[in-house]
């Protein structure tokens, strides 16, 4: 009777190792398809950012490159906003400045009319 219900336990032990084997056979395909996919994206992201610079010739583009090249857009996207900002501080000042010389020929009008 021991040696059935120890045969019994060694083949339910064995099932669970086959089963444990198995789950890690499909976490390493699924680890390894992760890289595939990080791999593309870092090489789309790199052809997209700077075409020139990256993967299309089918090299390795690393995450330091990647970080680099999104961190020049970002720094460009920056210096864009920070122009856009200061042409429009400009553009008011002189709607503001050409409001005022209207307003100003206005008065010269009505003064001169009223002069003749």
């Amino acid at each position: 009777q021991a040696e059935k219900e120890l045969k019994a336990a060694w083949s339910q032990q064995a099932g669970q190792l086959q089963e444990m084997g198995h789950r890690e056979h499909l976490l390493r395909s699924d680890v390894q398809r992760a890289r595939e996919q990080l791999e593309s994206f870092k090489i789309r992201v790199m052809q997209v950012c700077s075409p020139s610079a990256a993967g299309s010739t089918g090299e390795s583009v690393t995450e330091q490159q990647v970080i680099e090249k999104v961190r020049q857009i970002s720094d460009e996207n920056q210096q864009s906003h920070e122009r856009e900002k200061s042409l429009q501080k400009e553009l008011s000042s002189r709607l503001a400045k050409e409001k005022e010389v209207s307003a100003n020929i206005e008065v010269f009008k009505n003064s001169l009319q009223k002069l003749q």
